[in-house]
């Protein structure tokens, strides 16, 4: 049998690469990695398979930065040229990003039967476009892998039959346990100056929270209250930097702007912090994970078993209320929780039984 697995940004990483080594282990395939290049600088691609002891891709596409448009169809007229030649039994993507409705799209057309890693989530807002990404992926793929039971309730609601329907339990958090020890071991704290716990995390990425100034400025005005109290680091996305520049908005005094990290090294500050602030959905799902108070700075999330089960907090764009949780944050007052089931760092194994069976 042979397959092909899409990757296109960072979050994609993290969930495909314990799968392709749990298809490697069972070796009932042989697999091709396909980078689009969405994310395609070293700081955003090239550290994150090296942390991840992911194999260099077999094939690069190099679509680059673009319109939510551009880079859709980007990717669906040079993945449709690699499906035509490559003709695999199974095309596996992940997550949320242009690359994976893209990518599935041109799958489908071309009688390509698809899975989707991390399948059924859903914030109900489709004025995300990775809202729209997610719903029109999930109603074009073939085996639907999903990470908690909302996930499975959401896919019966749009009609997804449940023979499709798989749930796995999350393989995001299959790297971040596998990965775990070697971050500890990082020295990051010490070439930073910092003690653990005695800093916040922050990282912003959305462009409903960094186009607008009206969204931007007020969410950095509050961080920088926290940041009075103790350090901020803030590895800032290239996007997000370039538009404070265009805004002429400074980065106020106590927040530490710095360049994007590697995975190792961002798990090891994840892991330490007092406290993350973010507009990112897997960070919903590592602090969880590492019992570490997670403030999210948007109004919905498609990750609520992060806040019924996790140590998520959903404070979205008020700064006051940021301010306030914040603080107890800082204090050692954040918010508890547990690991969901199945977040056990077995679900690529899990996926790879199924895949093998379905093929």
């Amino acid at each position: 049998m042979r397959l092909i697995q899409v990757v296109g940004a960072r979050p994609n990483f993290m969930k495909i690469a314990p799968l392709w080594r749990a298809i490697a282990k069972r070796g009932f395939a042989t697999q091709k990695l396909v980078h689009t290049g969405q994310h395609y600088d070293a700081a955003m691609s090239d550290v994150f398979f090296a942390d991840l002891a992911m194999p260099a891709p077999d094939v690069f596409l190099g679509v680059g930065s673009g319109s939510h448009g551009e880079q859709t169809a980007a990717v669906l007229v040079e993945m449709e040229k690699l499906l035509e030649r490559e003709r695999p039994d199974l095309l596996i993507v992940a997550g949320d990003v242009n690359s994976t409705l893209a990518s599935a799209l041109a799958a489908v057309k071309l009688g390509i039967p698809v899975a989707h890693v991390e399948a059924g989530l859903r914030s109900g807002d489709r004025t995300m476009p990775e809202e729209i990404n997610r719903l029109l992926t999930d109603q074009v793929g073939d085996l639907l892998f999903t990470p908690s039971p909302d996930a499975d309730a959401h896919l019966a609601r749009e009609g997804i039959p449940p023979e499709k329907i798989h749930l796995v339990g999350n393989a995001m958090i299959d790297s971040l346990l596998e990965h775990l020890e070697a971050a500890r071991r990082s020295d990051v704290l010490a070439r930073l100056g910092l003690k653990p716990r005695e800093y916040a995390l922050l990282t912003l990425h959305r462009p409903s929270n960094v186009d607008d100034r009206e969204h931007l400025e007020p969410l950095l005005r509050a961080v920088g209250e926290l940041a009075a109290l103790k350090p901020v680091l803030f590895p800032a996305h290239p996007r997000t930097r370039k538009r404070m520049a265009e805004l002429g908005i400074d980065a106020p005094a106590g927040l530490r702007l710095m360049e994007p990290l590697g995975y190792l090294e961002f798990l090891a500050l994840t892991d330490s912090a007092a406290a993350v602030l973010t507009d990112s959905g897997g960070l919903q799902e590592e602090t969880t994970v590492l019992g570490v108070p997670c403030l999210t700075l948007r109004e919905n999330t498609e990750r609520p078993i992060t806040i019924e089960q996790g140590t998520n907090l959903l404070v979205g764009l008020n700064p006051d209320r940021i301010v306030e949780e914040g603080r107890k944050a800082l204090r050692g007052e954040g918010k508890r929780g547990r690991v969901p089931e199945l977040w056990d760092g077995k679900a690529a194994a899990r996926m790879a039984k199924v895949i093998e069976q379905a093929l």
